[in-house]
């Protein structure tokens, strides 16, 4: 063979080979793609039927089919009322099921960590309890003082149901005002009502803070502390260093991707690719020294709600939501959904109907305090607003925001609020905003896939003009 033709073999040999990893890479990346599309549907789906009793025609061509989730249309979805399972497919190639079980929601199943242990029980949905006395679904005129200009909270809520840009929808759900511990506001797009429970994706990372609150009011958590993860054990990797402070501060130093643009990042992948997502954020490597960044991380809480179930124990982890915060505050809705190596999803998958989510921003708003009976501890609220150290705005606190995030911000009203408002947010702009000086609760659920299309901000302002102290 000549020295000419060999060099040319070699070249086809080479160019064969780049094709093949290129090609390799992309099937790879297809098939990812597709596990993560098909996770997607049937979590949502089964939460969407067995978790907030919707149809699953509502689900499929609303939650599902809408902006940027069109394409998931091509996976096929099969519904299980019997099993309460749904599975969902694509081409028969790639498949998902999603399993639920009372009290508990929905997980997603995966061969090597199954777990279908039944849970505390359902309860009925309550009345709006903050101060003993049932509201109607109706707006209600509040009698423990001030006043409420009707017509201008009638424009505010007009105009948070409201849709001007056609290409970017609001899609808000439920809007649920309590003022002086009365609902003075309370709406709902067609379909849903006072009994629906609808997801806070994010707005979850803030019940973390209160079942982390009560464990530390009863001395069986320590925020100075070192954690006791398994994986941190050594100290030779520095992250044994970590406390929790730093985790509820988000300031682990853990190098954790939230970003969203792309499927594939620690976020979307850990949430829909993984059984056990405690352990899939604790095993990530240390970016910065801990306490020394502030990172935003639902890795974060989910190593959080790890620490919870060791603290608690596995006899009494599932129940202890519920018996611990949501029974109290008569959050009979709330139901708090685990992965399924059998730890709660603490970053992102709680289902509560509008007037529970407002129990749980009105616990905060009166310092912790529900009916006489104190349920956070003594200083937990002023810690929990008090901002990370490292946060660059002084924008977060623990695992709530103290300043409404720029996606969600029109920026010509936010500096109109009042600076002690802070808030529980979760993705597709879900809000429980919480105001002490003007002892207000604001709840707003939807399904906002485009952030800009949600201006919480310009909400708020509209009904604190409606609101004379």
């Amino acid at each position: 063979m000549t020295i000419p033709s060999m060099k040319k073999r070699i070249i086809i040999l080479l160019s064969a080979f780049v094709i093949a990893v290129v090609v390799g890479a992309g099937l790879h990346y297809a098939w990812e793609l597709f596990s993560i599309g098909a996770a997607y549907k049937a979590k949502v789906l089964c939460s969407g039927i067995f978790v907030s009793k919707r149809s699953p025609e509502s689900v499929l061509n609303i939650d599902l089919a809408v902006d940027d989730l069109a394409l998931l249309r091509r996976i096929d979805t099969k519904v299980n009322r019997t099993s309460e399972t749904v599975s969902s497919s694509f081409l028969g190639l790639v498949k998902q099921t999603a399993a639920f079980r009372p009290g508990l929601g929905c997980t997603l199943e995966f061969n090597d960590c199954e777990q279908r242990k039944l849970g505390p029980p359902d309860s009925g949905n309550s009345p709006f309890d903050a101060v003993g006395s049932e509201q109607s679904e109706e707006t209600a005129n509040t009698e423990a003082g001030g006043h409420v200009d009707r017509d201008l909270l009638q424009a505010a809520l007009d105009w948070a149901f409201s849709e001007p840009d056609p290409e970017h929808l609001r899609r808000t759900r439920a809007v649920v005002i309590v003022y002086k511990g009365q609902i003075v506001g309370e709406r709902y797009a067609a379909g849903f009502d006072k009994n629906t429970p609808l997801i806070g994706w994010s707005m979850t990372k803030s019940v973390m803070n209160a079942l982390v609150g009560i464990l530390v009011g009863q001395g069986k958590l320590s925020l100075t502390d070192q954690v006791k993860v398994p994986e941190w054990q050594e100290p030779i990797n520095g992250r044994s260093e970590i406390t929790l402070n730093h985790l509820l501060h988000m300031s682990s130093g853990l190098d954790f991707d939230e970003d969203y643009k792309t499927p594939l990042t620690d976020a979307t992948y850990m949430l829909l690719r993984v059984p056990d997502m405690a352990a899939y954020a604790a095993n990530k490597k240390l970016a910065a020294e801990p306490g020394s960044r502030w990172s935003y991380s639902s890795g974060t809480t989910n190593i959080i709600s790890r620490i919870i179930r060791r603290t608690v124990g596995e006899s009494d982890y599932l129940s202890f939501p519920r018996r611990a915060l949501f029974e109290p505050l008569g959050m009979n809705s709330a139901v708090m959904e685990p992965d399924a190596s059998g730890t709660f999803v603490g970053s992102s998958f709680m289902y509560a109907t509008a007037r529970d989510w407002g129990q749980f921003g009105q616990l905060y708003l009166q310092n912790g305090i529900w009916k006489g009976k104190r349920i956070l501890p003594e200083g937990w609220v002023e810690y929990t607003m008090t901002s990370a150290p490292q946060a660059p705005y002084q924008e977060y606190g623990a695992h709530f925001w103290l300043k409404i995030p720029k996606q969600y911000a029109s920026g010509g009203y936010i500096n109109r609020l009042p600076e002690d408002a802070f808030h529980a947010v979760g993705h597709e702009g879900q809000f429980v905003t919480i105001i002490p000086s003007s002892d207000l609760v604001i709840v707003r659920l939807g399904l906002s896939r485009f952030a800009s299309a949600w201006q919480h901000d310009k909400f708020v302002s509209k009904v604190l003009e409606a609101i004379e102290i």
